[in-house]
């Protein structure tokens, strides 16, 4: 015989394996500290003046 299977139960645990899914995404995209979100900004301000001196033509 089939298994009999609480609706409720099952969409609940459905839901909270959701919610765990993106809290383990927002962990790793917004788990950073101060320190490397000023040295990503530091990096990304090199990058751009670099590019930006390496500029033949200059717009005015």
């Amino acid at each position: 015989m089939a298994e009999i299977v609480n609706l409720r139960l099952a969409r609940k645990a459905r839901d909270r394996a959701k919610a765990a899914q993106q809290a383990a995404e927002n962990r790793a995209k917004f788990g950073r500290t101060k320190a490397q979100k000023q040295l990503d900004k530091a990096e990304a301000e090199r990058r751009v003046r670099e590019v930006e001196s390496a500029r033949l033509e200059r717009e005015d």
